[in-house]
């Protein structure tokens, strides 16, 4: 757009002549974007010549008009977000009273869904007919959008659902009788398409031969589709959610047929990242404690005015805050210790309360012996603990009052470290070894760009070599840090690398298995990036290449399965099957070199393909003399 205004500017100004000023525009431009390449230049260079045939004189007319604007949020938000959200979100931040804002510095979550920004030109459109009901859509979105739902045909009809809100046979025998539904949430959806891309589902002909077309396609986002899915949308959220006990969460539909408790963020159509902390919210979002390091994912997660994290119908939901950039693991580390604490003077009050006849001793053996592993497990607790608050709120003992503060410490939290490369790799690192380090319960989160993302693209340790970024416009000249190999060498760290786009159900699995280890755990999730030059709507793809290339190899490293004899050590991708420029080439911050300097840049792609059969050959080693023991 600055290119088209200052077209527009100089032509009407006339402070240079119409020729001089374009071929001035046309040198800035091959200046400014040459290093993007030759399409980008050209699609400047065409929104100049368009401008030059599209600047039409708009007369200012003599009596102000207009008409009223709609509700800036819908009539059934919240007080808090009517009377204070949405003056922040028109941009009348300053009329707020200071009795407006909350006084303890707490904020309310699930305030995303009230935005309703209606940004996307194009929306997905669902078959039922076609769908395979694989729940893929619905893992790689990243703004929780695009959602399942398995329906009991009453309570679809208690709802009163439209004639248009579609379902269809629900798949599998625990859901028999079942229906099954996908639905889009048109006024929030950003118009991606990674879940139209990301659908293995394909339309069949007349003939029963397979097409193109997928069980999702994009259509226009019409007032029409956009009241019609509106109205959809609100028969879907009001409906039940699914029992915990029919929705396996080690697997792909499983895992999201919970409800996502991170929604609707500000980050980028197509974003690498968000679909990571969506599922981990779908799988512990209920009992969640983030600490969050600055970045990308602190700003679209906890950024004013309104806030991602959600809530269950019950209100449980993911507790978040952001420190500083530099010590986030610590802060990490600090929440866990207290949970610790105060489950440990809960337990200890337990014994005190009992001694003083207010519960009996079977009842406090049953809630500290609970099994608290399964989701089941964990609404079980629930019910104990609901039970023993009961008990204490009709004493008046001073005991009673101080076990009632801290009785909810007697479920088990799942404390979570989330950060990017540039935290976790260079600022952070020390801190992040040190917390690893210490053996406590801890998961972190590790959304790798491979590079600062939020700040404008700057190099970190975790930069291939070979990527051009910020400090290293020539080039990186060093390899990756291979960050999940030096924290497996501790040997009680939980340690994953993982891809979305290459091996879904592997990273559902690698997401189970850090929570259930009761130690540290890493996961480092590969993160494609707008800083990585390309269209994200490809960035599934990306992923694929990054892993059939060997510079991302999956694996997991799980020390329980040495306690048990086995190999820690699991590799879940194949053996290299394309050439890391195969997959480089696909993106700008690799070809930029290419055009600027073709010899440095063949020099350095010849040495970051080394740099890959060099790691891959040392983890085939490590997992060899695992193997051997």
């Amino acid at each position: 757009i600055n290119m088209i205004m200052q077209t527009a500017f100089f032509l009407i100004s006339g402070i240079l002549t119409k020729d001089e000023a374009i071929k001035a525009i046309k040198d800035a431009i091959k200046k400014t974007y040459g290093k993007k390449g030759e399409k980008v230049v050209n699609m400047n260079f065409e929104a100049v010549d368009a401008a030059v045939n599209n600047i039409v004189q708009v007369k200012v007319p003599k009596k102000i008009t207009g008409h009223d604007l709609p509700p800036t949020v819908p009539e059934e938000a919240p007080e808090f977000v009517k009377e204070v959200t949405a003056k922040m979100i028109e941009g009348k931040g300053e009329e707020l009273k200071v009795s407006q804002i909350p006084a303890d510095g707490r904020w309310p979550t699930a305030t995303s869904q009230w935005e309703k920004r209606n940004i996307a030109v194009h929306v997905p459109q669902w078959d039922a007919e076609t769908c395979i009901q694989c729940g893929r859509c619905s893992l790689v979105c990243p703004h929780a959008c695009i959602r399942i739902k398995v329906i009991d045909p009453a309570d679809l009809k208690a709802a009163k659902a439209p004639k248009s809100f579609k379902t269809a046979p629900a798949v599998g025998k625990e859901f028999k009788g079942n229906l099954f539904t996908v639905q889009v949430s048109t006024e929030d959806c950003v118009g991606c398409t990674l879940c139209v891309g990301v659908c293995p589902a394909r339309k069949k002909d007349k003939d029963g031969n397979k097409t193109d077309e997928a069980a999702l396609k994009m259509v226009s986002n019409t007032d029409a589709v956009r009241k019609r899915e509106s109205k959809n949308w609100k028969v879907f959220m009001e409906l039940p959610e699914v029992d915990p006990s029919q929705a396996n969460p080690t697997t792909i539909k499983g895992s999201q047929l919970r409800r996502p408790l991170f929604e609707f963020s500000g980050a980028c159509a197509g974003c690498g990242e968000t679909p990571y902390i969506k599922l981990v919210t779908q799988l512990f979002g209920d009992r969640m404690l983030i600490a969050n390091a600055t970045g990308c994912s602190s700003i679209y997660g906890g950024n004013l005015p309104t806030t991602p994290y959600a809530q269950r119908r019950d209100g449980r939901g993911p507790a978040w805050s952001n420190s500083l950039f530099e010590d986030n693991a610590e802060f990490g580390l600090g929440m866990r210790q207290t949970v610790n604490k105060l489950a440990h003077q809960a337990a200890e009050l337990l014994e005190e309360v009992a001694a003083e006849k207010i519960i009996t001793k079977k009842f406090v053996k049953e809630l500290l012996s609970a099994p608290q592993k399964t989701q089941e497990d964990i609404e079980a607790q629930r019910e104990r603990v609901a039970k023993l608050k009961e008990k204490l709120e009709a004493s008046s003992l001073v005991i009673a009052r101080r076990l009632l503060h801290v009785a909810d410490y007697l479920v088990k939290k799942s404390v979570w470290i989330f950060g990017g490369d540039g935290w976790a790799y260079d600022i952070g690192y020390g801190g992040l070894d040190h917390v690893l380090a210490s053996g406590e319960n801890v998961n972190v989160l590790v959304l790798d760009t491979e590079v600062y993302s939020n700040t404008g693209g700057q190099m970190s340790k975790s930069t291939p070599r070979a990527a051009v970024a910020q400090f290293a416009a020539g080039g990186k000249r060093m390899p990756k840090k291979d960050m999940g190999m030096i924290f497996s060498i501790y040997g009680n760290v939980y340690v994953a690398r993982v891809s979305l786009g290459a091996n879904p159900q592997q990273l559902v699995k690698a997401v189970n298995e850090a929570e259930a280890y009761d130690g540290p755990s890493l996961i480092i999730a590969y993160a494609h990036c707008i800083n990585h030059g390309f269209n994200l709507a490809f960035g599934l793809e990306q992923q694929k290449k990054a892993v059939a290339c060997g510079h991302w190899p999956l694996y997991r490293y799980n020390p329980m399965l040495e306690e048990e004899g086995k190999n820690p050590l699991i590799i879940d991708s194949k053996e290299p099957t394309i050439k890391f420029a195969d997959y480089a080439l696909g993106e700008n911050r690799y070809r930029m070199l290419k055009m600027s300097n073709p010899e440095m840049a063949d020099q350095l792609m010849e040495q970051a393909q080394k740099d890959v059969e060099r790691a891959w050959k040392l983890l085939k080693g490590r997992h060899k003399a695992l193997e051997e023991g």
